[in-house]
């Protein structure tokens, strides 16, 4: 299954996220993911393991063109020849020349001066044509308005917190809108079960009951409800059963009532950080070069 962007590009819907990975633990899952049949790999410059995604691609012996390779940049190279640099640094690690997706990983609105002109960049890495596609992430709606006043190229991805216990309606509306496609960080909740006085989806009486139904585990019928809502979704894990799990999730299909009753599981809550409170005061992290 296959999302469209708003420049013609195609991206996998499902992928395959690294987040918290550790380095010496990434190579073999992403090892793991490409075998099951994972395209899209989703990594970060923050995340500290984009050379292990790119060692693992290299030996998969998968054409470079069949892999769509996804990182981001992190708010320490915000700045236009900042993060020109930035993209410099994670080809480096990952071993490639070009890549499929580059978005900033953070709002930044206490210096979106800098946010600008690291999206300005982004603008003139794809021009040149050494990325395919850009976009943002953790941008909320004003981030997005202010965004667009200042810069020409709409974004083509917005990676953001989406669960069925904290789905952000209003910034997926921002994104339908300006035709940018919503992608799902923790969709599947797992940051739901790690973080204090939390719940865990996987324990939801509503979605193991669908589950039931479909002879499937709550975390599929998660991801199958942003697949049919017409997001991209980036589970993780560095277990290949569940890396396979999660990505058994094409043969079979949730019912509008069905999906209805995920869509109102919906607390509110968010469990990631306030993108307000990311600023490099408090998340300064340095990037190392290549």
């Amino acid at each position: 299954m296959n999302l469209t962007l708003n420049n013609g590009v195609t991206m996998p819907a499902l992928g395959f996220g690294v987040f918290q990975a550790a380095p010496d633990e990434t190579t073999a899952a992403v090892t793991s993911a490409l075998e099951t049949g994972y395209r899209l790999i989703d990594t970060a410059a923050a995340y500290g393991n984009e050379r292990e995604v790119g060692e693992a691609i290299r030996r998969s012996g998968i054409a470079r063109d069949e892999i769509f390779i996804e990182t981001k940049v992190w708010i320490n190279d915000f700045g236009y020849d900042e993060t020109l640099h930035a993209f410099e640094k994670s080809t480096g690690k990952l071993g490639v020349d070009t890549l499929d997706l580059l978005i900033l990983h953070q709002a930044l609105p206490s210096r979106f001066d800098l946010t600008v002109g690291a999206y300005k960049a982004l603008e003139t890495l794809l021009s040149d044509g050494r990325v395919r596609a850009i976009g943002v992430s953790n941008f909320m709606r004003r981030h997005l308005d202010r965004l667009a006043g200042e810069t020409s190229v709409v974004p083509a991805i917005n990676q953001i917190e989406v669960h069925p216990y904290f789905q952000q309606r209003d910034v997926q509306q921002a994104d339908a809108a300006a035709g940018t496609i919503t992608q799902a960080w923790s969709p599947i909740g797992g940051i739901t079960a790690y973080r204090p006085n939390g719940a865990s989806a996987f324990d939801d009486e509503t979605l193991q009951a669908i589950g039931t139904e479909h002879g499937k585990t709550p975390a599929q019928v998660m991801l199958r409800w942003h697949l049919q809502q017409g997001r991209s979704a980036l589970p993780k894990s560095v277990r290949p059963t569940r890396i396979a799990e999660n990505f058994n999730v094409f043969d079979f299909e949730l019912t509008a009532d069905q999906l209805t009753a995920i869509d109102a599981l919906d607390t509110d809550v968010r469990r990631g950080p306030e993108p307000e409170d990311v600023t490099l005061e408090t998340f300064s992290r340095e990037i190392p070069e290549a």
